[in-house]
């Protein structure tokens, strides 16, 4: 917990900053010169593309609901469940609702796809549930196994990301944008959480004298 105070929380301030950043320079030569290099350099890695099936819908819609189910048969974490609906679920709603607000077009791209490009889905709802499920396996594990968790989890929210540029979906600036809304919207449903939490705690010997 002290560890997110003093690092998580000052990073999500950061990112949030950085998608702003990106947001309103997107169209500027600097970051347009970012994702032609991006794309340059990562398209067409076969490995890296298939990669994309962990941040798709389906995948993420199946993790999510064995972690609920998880929450609510072995753990009756209710709020746990409701972390999950606030961080995945809507945040998956926001990522949508803001494709449609800033109608940024896809790169060319061989295949149609019928939704916009920023921010990315993958990178932003695919952070959301790999973190969101790190977040809940790492609760009962030893330190070591909560850093290697966090450490698997990471490394897979990056090749998610980066493989929608290596399949010439994205842009490296819309990745990098979903990416850092996704984490801010992970560590705000986190902060509720917790206060929630600290709050049960603290009412809870009073309610059993």
């Amino acid at each position: 917990m002290q560890v997110m105070k003093r690092v998580f929380y000052p990073l999500a301030m950061a990112t949030l900053l950085g998608f702003f950043g990106i947001l309103f320079y997107y169209q500027q030569e600097p970051v347009r010169e970012l994702d032609e290099r991006g794309g340059s350099l990562l398209g067409g890695i076969g490995w890296l593309d298939a990669m994309s099936i962990i941040g798709e819908q389906w995948m993420i819609f199946s993790i999510s609901f064995l972690l609920l189910v998880f929450l609510w048969i072995f753990r009756k974490n209710y709020r746990g469940m409701l972390f999950v609906f606030l961080a995945v679920g809507a945040g998956n709603v926001l990522n949508h609702l803001m494709k449609e607000w800033f109608e940024r077009p896809r790169p060319n791209f061989p295949q149609e796809l019928a939704t916009y490009s920023f921010p990315s889905n993958h990178a932003m709802v695919g952070l959301l549930y790999l973190f969101t499920l790190a977040y809940f396996i790492g609760q009962s594990a030893t330190k070591s196994m909560r850093l290697l968790v966090w450490c698997v989890a990471i490394a897979l929210t990056i090749l998610v990301a980066l493989s929608r540029v290596a399949g010439g979906e994205h842009y490296i600036s819309d990745i990098l944008a979903g990416m850092f809304l996704g984490y801010t919207w992970f560590v705000l449903v986190a902060i509720w959480y917790e206060m929630r939490e600290r709050q049960f705690r603290k009412r809870r010997p009073v309610q059993s004298e």
